[in-house]
């Protein structure tokens, strides 16, 4: 069988060799890209058997130009890159992998935290400024430091990562609320949207980026939250508008922010937010998930996820 990968850079030029004897069958051919254009999908792809691709999209026009494809292996969860009504109408199998990152995640959305309720990033600069250097204090305490106990975080979405945050944040000594999804009715254990928006030292986002939740977090919610209060996203960029998010931490309607994500991804320089320059703003480049241990996970479930489809087991399957 012939597999091609198509942007092996999104999974950190992972060595795929243990593909090569998949089911007791010798691979043919692995070719592995490290990003892959529209213009050359076509040629690379004529004669795949297999396609794993991370973010890389196979529209319709796409595959009905691959007949000899059977199986794309999504190496992500997500699967809004593929068409998958053009898949199933050209029987072709489409799998992704769901859990793999939830400890990179959680440890980043508690890196981000600690940086920004430590004003750790701040200090940093001051020591590569030579400030401490200059000083005539053998400490500096010249940005606030806050402890998590007792701060009351609250969570937006509580799947495996807004359960995995919950635990962290128990071990902090915080309170907890979980978001009830907005104007919906609340469920035991939930806390209505914008009574948790009001009562929150910190919100954590880690919900999916849908029509519901597209903007799910702007003006209006802003002004509800506490002028101390913290944002943290780790899940998509589109979830916060982040016009309003730039005003709102200009204004000092909030303290301080941190994403790892954007509503386009790479970043822009027409971004608002990378054209903020404010200091109470961390950005990281959409890392959260890519511990090496996470990686080393997810290229797992992807040879699980052939080797099931060479036994005619269907897992991990969303077409």
């Amino acid at each position: 069988m012939n597999i091609v990968i198509l942007d092996a850079i999104t999974l950190n030029n992972t060595d795929f060799s243990a593909l090569n004897d998949i089911n007791n069958q010798t691979t043919s051919l692995i070719q592995s890209y490290q990003t892959t254009s529209n213009a050359q999908l076509h040629e690379r792809c004529k004669n795949a058997d297999i396609i794993i691709t991370n973010k890389i999209c196979l529209d319709h026009d796409d595959l009905i130009k691959l007949p000899k494809l059977k199986l794309i292996c999504i190496a992500a969860t997500g699967t809004n890159n593929i068409n998958l009504v053009t898949a199933k109408s050209q029987g072709i199998a489409v799998t992704n992998v769901a859990g793999y990152s939830t400890a990179s995640v959680v440890q980043h959305t508690f890196t981000l935290l600690l940086n920004l309720i430590s004003n750790s990033h701040k200090y940093i600069q001051d020591c590569q400024n030579d400030l401490w250097q200059k000083s005539d204090m053998f400490c500096m305490l010249n940005h606030p430091i806050t402890e998590l106990e007792g701060k009351t975080l609250a969570i937006i979405g509580y799947g495996a990562l807004g359960k995995g945050v919950e635990n962290i944040a128990k071990a902090f000594g915080m309170n907890i609320l979980i978001c009830e999804r907005k104007n919906q009715p609340i469920r035991a254990g939930r806390t209505e949207f914008s009574t948790a928006m009001k009562q929150a030292d910190i919100i954590s986002i880690h919900t999916p980026l849908t029509e519901d939740t597209h903007h799910l977090i702007s003006a209006n919610e802003f002004s509800l939250m506490k002028s101390t209060a913290i944002l943290i996203n780790t899940a998509r960029g589109g979830i916060v508008d982040e016009i309003a998010l730039v005003e709102a931490l200009k204004s000092k309607m909030i303290t301080a922010a941190a994403t790892d994500v954007l509503s386009i991804e790479p970043a822009q320089d027409t971004n608002p937010l990378i054209q903020y320059k404010g200091d109470n703003l961390i950005i990281t480049p959409h890392i959260a998930w890519g511990s090496k241990e996470s990686i080393a996970r997810l290229v797992k479930e992807i040879s699980l996820n052939i080797t099931a489809f060479y036994n005619g087991e269907s897992r991990n399957r969303v077409e």
